[in-house]
Parts: structure tokens; sequence; C-alpha cells
């Protein structure tokens, strides 16, 4: 979410020019206004001096008559005309004066499913059921502990590539599942939605980005943001109960204990997980990773010795310290799965690579050639997914950090 506050500085002319908005959505929240377009990829949060410019724009008003309304209402002078062209930038503006602005329309995952197809999915019936089936599976499982798996039951063969390539299998339909369940709820609720691959720190994950939902209200924004987690208790408890009931699949604890590790996972909060929306919702924050992210830089570059404005200063009190707090979260936990993942590549990913790849050129078997095969194409093939993918969202800022150490070695 951006900060969408108007300077206050006149405008120099254009005073006489109209703007016109595509379809907005809004909602107040506290003592400002979130305001986006269905579909956008931008949501701002406006002051009330924000909001009461756009309605008196939207009402037919020229840039010059709604800063001087604005100016007789609040006795502040604001450059209305500056204030229009971010709302343009943002794709919430389609005219100032002759100027076009087409709308900017995000990309839509199964765009042919529509909210009504999907309306049943907010039933507070159903929502009270996914609730149920994970509590009842737990009481089975305290009734009779042994149908609790363990992480030896993720090697339920003796064909370890067959083995890696079925928990893959596992894993990825689990992954699908929960985020189609976060695509369903956003439908309903009206948001498009869109799932795709990303990065967090080391890992590879599948994502829906869910802007939109912003607009709507909490319950709404919260069910979307939980509804993943849901569905994993759902089939989590109901692996459990079909257990208790004495059915013996092989794939039951491993589909289990997945859901147990991805679970794990979705308590790494510093890595903007289902659970990160849920405290940055619950805590009012506008933007939790954003802030924390500026609040580090303004610490590191105080710790250098570099003068830099505390980030933080214009924030209420109670976020101020919510976002210390989480700060040193993130800084300590992305420390933490950093040298994990170091730890990892060193000790086991390069090791099997290499054995691997002694195996394939050297005196083995075909079928051993083949698992060694299968091993590198498997490894190699998800590294370089997450190399792709990250450095599609990080070649700006290396190239800006790049092109910032050059001028100060040169300038040195």
């Amino acid at each position: 979410m951006h900060d969408g506050t108007p300077a206050e500085k006149p405008a120099a002319g254009d005073g006489g020019l109209k703007v016109s908005f595509h379809a907005l959505e809004c909602r107040p929240d506290r003592n400002e206004w979130i305001v986006g377009t269905r579909g956008g990829a931008q949501v701002l949060a406006l002051p009330e001096i924000g909001m009461t410019a756009v309605r008196l724009l939207a009402a037919g008003n020229t840039v010059e008559e709604t800063r001087r309304t604005l100016r007789d209402r609040t006795g502040r002078d604001i450059d209305v005309l500056a204030f229009a062209e971010r709302l343009a930038a943002a794709g919430l503006v389609s005219l100032i004066g002759e100027r076009r602005f087409p709308a900017t329309v995000s990309a839509v995952s199964f765009p042919r499913l529509r909210p009504g197809h999907v309306r049943w999915v907010m039933n507070p019936v159903l929502q009270g059921f996914v609730l149920l089936v994970p509590v009842v599976g737990l009481l089975a499982a305290l009734s009779r502990p042994a149908i609790l798996p363990s992480y030896g039951d993720l090697l339920w063969t003796e064909y370890g590539t067959f083995t890696v390539l079925v928990q893959c299998a596992v894993a990825s339909s689990l992954i699908a599942l929960h985020e189609m369940a976060h695509l369903l709820t956003a439908r309903a609720a009206g948001v498009p939605g869109r799932i795709r691959l990303g990065t967090r720190l080391q890992f590879l994950v599948a994502q829906t980005e869910v802007s939109g939902v912003w607009l709507k209200s909490r319950r709404e924004r919260l069910t979307v943001y939980l509804s993943g987690l849901a569905l994993d208790g759902v089939i989590w408890g109901g692996c459990l109960l079909a257990r208790r009931l004495g059915v013996e699949w092989v794939l039951l604890p491993v589909i289990t204990m997945t859901l147990v590790t991805s679970l794990a996972g979705q308590c790494l909060v510093f890595m903007r997980t289902d659970l990160y929306f849920v405290i940055q919702d619950l805590t009012g924050c506008r933007d939790l990773y954003r802030d924390t992210g500026r609040y580090l830089r303004h610490v590191v570059e105080r710790t250098c010795g570099r003068p830099s404005p505390n980030p933080l200063r214009s924030l209420p009190a109670g976020e101020r310290r919510f976002l210390r707090a989480y700060a040193l979260g993130t800084a300590v936990g992305t420390a933490i799965c950093v040298f994990v993942g170091l730890r990892i590549l060193i000790e086991v990913t390069w090791p099997l690579m290499h054995r691997s790849l002694a195996h394939l050129l050297g005196p083995a078997g075909p079928w051993v050639r083949l698992d060694a095969l299968t091993s590198m194409l498997v490894v190699a093939g998800l590294q370089v997914v997450w190399a792709r993918l990250w450095w599609n969202r990080h070649a700006g800022r290396v190239g800006r950090a790049f092109r910032t150490v050059l001028e100060r070695l040169s300038g040195g």
C-alpha cells in the first residue's frame, strides 16, 4: 500500500483542468481512506483532505476550484494538479484535461472464474466446518498418538529418486490447493487475484497477489489471508481422521508431515507469509515489510556514522514500537535463514551434485546413472528457476547498487 498524501504546494498553472477517475472503490480506515480500483495493481492510503480532493474532482470541479475549496475549508494550499498526477501514476485517474490514462489491469489467474461462481466459499457454515475438521483430527490423534507421523515416514521407499519425485509431486499439489484457496476466497470477495512463483530469501515459493483485498472489510481480508492455512488444516485433519479409522495408504503420513513443515514455514513472518499479512492487518500497519526495510537501512547508516532521519518518526507511537520489535525479529530471522541455507548448500546440495556427477561419469550401472541424472536435473532445475525469479525481482536494485559503488570508487 502506498501513501497518497497531497503535497502542500501551490499549483503553478493549468488550474482550469478537470480530472476524471476510473471506477473507484474506497473504505474508511482509522483517520484515512483506502482507495483503489478493482483489478488495479496499487491501493493508496489517503488522509481526509486527500479524499475530499478526490470527491471534489470527481464531482466535476476544476483543479483550481478544488484548490480554492480546500484552502477555504482547511487553510492549506494544496498542489491539486501534482496530487492528481500521483493518483494517475497509481492507476486511479482516467483523464487530466485532454491527457488520457488507460486503466492498468493486473494479470488475473483463471479470468473466467466470476465472484458468483465461488460466493459459497464465504458461507459461515462452510467456514465453521473448515475450522472443525482439524480440531476433530487433533482429538483423534490425541486419543491414539500412534497415528501421528514422523519425519521418518517421508522415507517410505528405498528408491531415493522415486521418493524425491513423489515428495515434489505431493508438495506441489498441496501448494497449488493452498494458493487456490486464496484465489477463490479473493474472487468471492470481488478481488481478481493472480497466482505466480516468487522468491523469499533462498526459498522458491508460490504466492497469490490480492492487493485489492485492502479495499474490502476486515472479515473478508482475514478470510482471504487465512484461507490457505484453513484448507491445509482440513487436509491435515482429514488425513489424521483417515488413519484413525484404519486407512493405511502409504502417502497419508507423507501428506501430513508436508503440511506440518508448511505450517512451520508460515511462522516465518519476516518473509511475508500468510501470517505476516494477518499480523499487518491486526496491528494496523500500512506496509510493515517496506517500513521495516527503511528502518533497518536507517539503523545501518547511523551505525556507519552517516546522517539519516528516522523513517518511523511520522508513525503513531504504538506502531513505531511494534515496527522496531518486528525489525529486530526480521534481522535475526533473516540471518538464521541465510546461515541455514548456506549450510544446506555446502553440506547437502553440493555434495549431492558432486556424488551424482561422479556416478554419471564413473563406472556405474544404468539405474544408478538414471538416479544420478534425475537428482542433478531436479536440483539444478529448482536452482535455475529460483535464480531467474530472484533476478527478475532484484535486477534494478542490483544495478543501482552497482552504479552507486562505482560512483563512490571513482569519486574517491
